[in-house]
């Protein structure tokens, strides 16, 4: 007997290996993870990172009810059609969440938000929102994630922390990768973090500025100037960013010089002081630097396909959250549509919640009010906001029980493989059965 075939691990049967499977914790969307299952329950998930494995093994399935309506079990028929009814009924009806569901199912929702001239939001209202509004004004030099693993020599962090909240980020993407490019990997690339904490990103770095709180708007425009050659002040520039501006002149040499340089941007940028300004002068600060070199910019996306949610609504509607369609035709409008506000000034008189968890998140008015009038969950989970919920609707989860399309945060579509099947429907089936009812009770066939 050989040696090898004497120590070869015997095969269960029992055990069925998913290879290639695709990770909707967060927007990396890792899709090369190779899963075992045993008994619908997931005992093994190969490449994936820590929240990845928690992702993938701690889901099983469950013996929930599928439907529950005023928190008492109900078939899936009756929560169809009482939601239907909240939906049809409500004079100011809104569809939130999307950013953990399919794209297929967010085109569903799009399509039910149109059938009830209501209003349409996704969880990128409360991250990312301020991006999509300066995307509209100054446009996105961007690439994919490929591309940044194959080419960036540059990689700056901007107000995000990966280390921790995309673990697989730096050795898939920006900094640890061999590419065709950059064959030496790590050595071939220059790391910058800016922020205004010292994080576990920070700490990875080539190079870090922690910059004053609240100033990335004056950092930027500290970048934009120094690359149109405008001399300043150094005594102002420390006291506005925190930063020496001979720091600042480095960091500006080292964007000119590079061959292809990368700003991945969070929501330390987009939530802080500034908003869209601060986004929008960083999408024109990327496009200023290609008068020098390649340079490109990218927000770092959080749900597993929240950027699947400004894709679908936006080539739906031409916008990628608060869109209104009580005229007919959408509006688009942050702060007056978006969702946490239109809850706090008691507007909305129903919604319908998809994978989201507004009650544990949102203000304490806007919670009150989703509190007090009808309206609809879906979701895998257990969660403040389906235990309040008029009609809760327990769904299989995307990725890991259902098939469909989701999109990375560099935009590219990715398709799901699922492992096992789940006892529950999904968020599509369900979605489109509420759609079929709302078209038959508005007379919209």
């Amino acid at each position: 007997m050989s040696t090898t075939a004497a120590s070869t691990k015997p095969v269960d049967p029992s055990v069925k290996v998913v290879t290639d499977a695709t990770c909707t914790f967060c927007g990396c969307v890792c899709d090369d993870i190779d899963i075992s299952v045993k008994d619908n329950h997931i005992i093994e998930a190969k490449r994936a990172c820590v929240m990845g494995k928690a992702w993938f093994l701690n889901h099983h399935a469950d013996d929930r009810p599928s439907c529950l309506i005023e928190g008492k079990p109900a078939s899936v028929a009756e929560g169809v059609e009482r939601a239907a009814r909240i939906l049809t009924e409500a004079r100011y009806p809104i569809i939130y969440g999307l950013s953990d569901t399919t794209s297929e199912a967010q085109r569903v929702a799009v399509h039910i938000g149109d059938l009830i001239a209501g209003t349409v939001d996704t969880t990128t209202s409360v991250c990312h929102g301020p991006s999509g509004m300066a995307f509209q004004s100054a446009g996105e030099v961007t690439c994919t994630l490929g591309e940044i693993a194959n080419r960036g020599d540059l990689i700056i962090f901007w107000g995000g922390n990966p280390a921790e909240n995309h673990p697989r980020h730096f050795t898939k993407y920006s900094l640890m990768p061999k590419g065709m490019f950059l064959p030496n990997g790590r050595k071939d690339r220059t790391a910058v973090a800016i922020d205004v904490r010292n994080t576990k990103t920070a700490k990875a770095m080539d190079l870090f500025f922690q910059v004053k709180p609240r100033s990335d708007f004056e950092c930027l425009w500290t970048l934009r100037a120094l690359a149109k050659g405008i001399d300043l002040d150094p005594a102002v520039v420390k006291k506005d960013t925190g930063i020496e501006l001979a720091r600042w002149q480095d960091l500006m040499a080292r964007m000119k010089a590079c061959k292809f340089g990368v700003i991945l941007f969070g929501m330390g940028l987009t939530m802080t002081r500034g908003k869209h300004l601060n986004s929008e002068a960083l999408l024109s600060l990327a496009r200023d630097m290609n008068a020098f070199t390649r340079f490109v910019v990218k927000p770092m996306r959080g749900h597993g396909n929240v950027t699947g949610a400004d894709n679908v609504v936006t080539w739906s509607t031409g916008y990628p959250f608060g869109v209104n369609m009580s005229r007919g035709y959408p509006r688009f409008n942050p702060g007056e549509y978006t969702t946490s506000d239109t809850l706090a000034r008691n507007e909305a008189d129903a919604a319908m919640i998809i994978a989201s968890d507004p009650m544990a998140n949102f203000s304490q008015p806007a919670r009150e009010r989703l509190a007090s009038i009808p309206y609809i969950a879906l979701d895998p989970k257990d969660t403040p906001t389906t235990r309040a919920a008029t009609v809760a609707f327990t769904t299989a989860t995307y990725g890991i029980n259902t098939a469909g399309t989701v999109y990375r945060m560099d935009d590219v579509p990715i398709f799901l493989r699922p492992a096992f099947e789940s006892p529950h429907p999904s968020d599509f089936d369900v979605l489109t059965a509420i759609k079929h009812r709302v078209m038959e009770l508005t007379n919209q066939q």
